[in-house]
């Protein structure tokens, strides 16, 4: 009960951090549009940049280290970009935590396979606004989205996306 109850008050956070910032930009950002192009600062202080990965599947993963259903779809990503990298796969995750201290710790205690870095309330409203974690993109080869998924997925319906993505060209 108690878990049930942090977990929607954590949500509700979110919601009032993210919600209320949406442009109208940001609003249109769904299944078919150009994947908003960003560059920040990964949590090992590289340069990270959708542009970067253009030509490849990327899964676009919002996330918090406090948001237990995100914690359940991370492993199946590090597999995930195992298994389907050298297919032309690239999964980025993007922590909405406040800052990069939990976020690292999390990377190196899960083994973190992909890039990762802290987002903000611009980044978030750029993606048509976060209003609940986990929200997770598939973006094709192309930049366009070609799928989101708003709250815990099943990580198998996530990999039959990127899959099927993987096989256009």
């Amino acid at each position: 009960m108690k878990t049930k109850l942090l977990l929607g008050l954590c949500t509700l956070l979110v919601i009032i951090a993210f919600g209320g910032c949406r442009s109208r930009q940001a609003a249109n950002v769904k299944s078919g549009a150009g994947a908003p192009d960003f560059t920040v600062t990964d949590i090992q202080g590289k340069k990270l940049s959708l542009s970067d990965y253009k030509g490849k599947v990327v899964l676009l993963d919002f996330w918090a280290t406090w948001c237990a259903p995100c914690l359940e779809e991370i492993p199946h990503f590090v597999e995930m970009q195992e298994k389907l990298g050298p297919q032309g796969f690239q999964a980025i995750g993007i922590s909405m935590d406040d800052g990069p201290r939990p976020v690292q710790q999390f990377y190196q205690e899960h083994k973190l396979n992909y890039p990762v870095a802290v987002g903000d309330a611009k980044l978030a409203d750029s993606y048509g606004g976060i209003l609940g974690l986990p929200v997770t993109f598939v973006i094709n080869r192309d930049g366009q989205i070609r799928k989101k998924f708003v709250g815990a997925t099943d990580p198998a319906q996530i990999e039959q996306e990127v899959v099927a993505a993987l096989a256009q060209h």
